[in-house]
């Protein structure tokens, strides 16, 4: 299968690369799921089943839903323009949407005609020819869900997993009417109903979970745990770099991400070969790492015993805090009746009033243990990663 996409694909790369795939996912999609529903909609109508014809009408809106990756991927690999100077890209987190909200949509409706079926039964009669077809049917469909988990997989695409997952419910619901045919002669009671009332419940459970994964980044989920790696990593390769902190990553879509985070340097190295090297650092990291990535230069004091004993205890202190995660930009400046220790802490999320005086608490205690006048100026910052 992976040297077929290949062929197809050919050489693409970046943007084309991620718009070829969604026209292979979108163009196989209508094509089967086309075929797939007239051929369960003519077993539905020989046999009555209503599992059958909800299942049929199932793979028509899949056929619709392919529809709109195509039109999706192809919106969304549109060059950025003046209203729009971060791209298209999001667009494919709406494709993934819109396709898991009609996953649940066609589970709901399946609910009330399955509803229907409990109140009046009917017993369902299958020809072991109309079998056989369903079961060459399912075969295909599982074919389908396994090639449209090879393309979400190889671009990332929550668009064409959603497309995926949706195969798989279709796989489900028609073993379902196999099985309820199966148990219907075996027990002779109609369980049609029953059972694709068990389908539709499995298929909105799903379509649910699908929206909430693939609404999440167009709501600002945090980004990816190796993305925030691969950057500190890479801002930490550079010489002259004593730390990171700050790091806030903001997701347009598939392959256009911005970061911005702030570099801590010597505060006593020379200005313009620090800012050089910050320079270097945005540059090398659209190449390395394929992302437009903004610096800050943070100066900091290596010289002075006392910042950097502080910056040590009160970081010590402060994480026993299970909401602390660390503390950045401590600097002191004297005055003449008293010397402000002024330094930010990072914490998980926005803090309580009370969570705020319980790190000023610790803050003071930890400044009290020198013996001198020193005061904590705090600024409480989130952690975005």
């Amino acid at each position: 299968m992976g040297r077929i996409i290949d062929n197809i694909i050919g050489g693409k790369k970046g943007a084309a690369r991620r718009a070829a795939y969604g026209r292979l996912s979108g163009t196989v999609g209508i094509a089967a799921n086309s075929a797939l529903g007239a051929g369960k909609l003519l077993i539905g109508l020989a046999t009555g089943s209503v599992a059958v014809m909800a299942d049929a009408v199932n793979n028509l809106m899949d056929a619709a839903s392919s529809v709109a990756t195509l039109i999706g991927f192809r919106m969304a690999s549109r060059e950025r323009d003046r209203e729009h100077p971060f791209g298209h890209a999001r667009i494919e987190y709406m494709t993934g949407v819109i396709i898991a909200a009609m996953v649940t949509a066609v589970g709901v409706q399946l609910i009330i005609g399955s509803a229907e079926k409990i109140l009046h039964p009917q017993r369902v009669q299958i020809s072991a020819a109309a079998a056989a077809f369903l079961l060459a049917l399912i075969a295909v469909k599982i074919w389908l869900w396994r090639f449209n988990i090879k393309l979400s997989r190889d671009i990332g695409s929550d668009a064409i997993k959603a497309t995926a997952i949706d195969c798989r419910n279709d796989v489900a619901a028609s073993a379902a009417v196999l099985l309820s045919v199966a148990i219907d002669k075996i027990v002779g009671f109609p369980t049609d109903g029953f059972v694709g009332a068990g389908v539709a419940v499995f298929i909105v459970i799903s379509g649910m979970k699908l929206v909430r994964e693939t609404a999440a980044p167009l709501l600002g989920q945090a980004p990816d745990k190796a993305l925030v790696k691969d950057v500190t990593d890479f801002t930490l390769g550079h010489s002259g770099v004593i730390g990171v902190h700050d790091l806030v990553v903001h997701d347009y879509g598939p392959n256009n991400i911005f970061a911005s985070v702030h570099v801590e340097v010597d505060a006593d190295d020379d200005i313009m070969k620090s800012h050089e090297m910050i320079d270097m650092i945005e540059r090398d990291a659209k190449k390395a790492l394929d992302i437009e990535l903004v610096c800050h230069m943070d100066p900091v004091d290596t010289r002075d015993p006392l910042v950097s004993e502080l910056r040590e205890s009160l970081a010590l202190a402060l994480r026993e805090l299970p909401y602390v995660t660390g503390i950045h930009d401590l600097r002191i400046i004297c005055g003449p009746t008293r010397t402000n220790v002024i330094f930010d802490v990072v914490t998980t999320g926005k803090q309580s009033a009370e969570a705020r005086s319980e790190i000023a608490s610790v803050a003071k205690t930890v400044l009290a243990e020198t013996g001198g006048t020193m005061y904590p100026v705090i600024t409480i910052d989130s952690d975005y990663t």
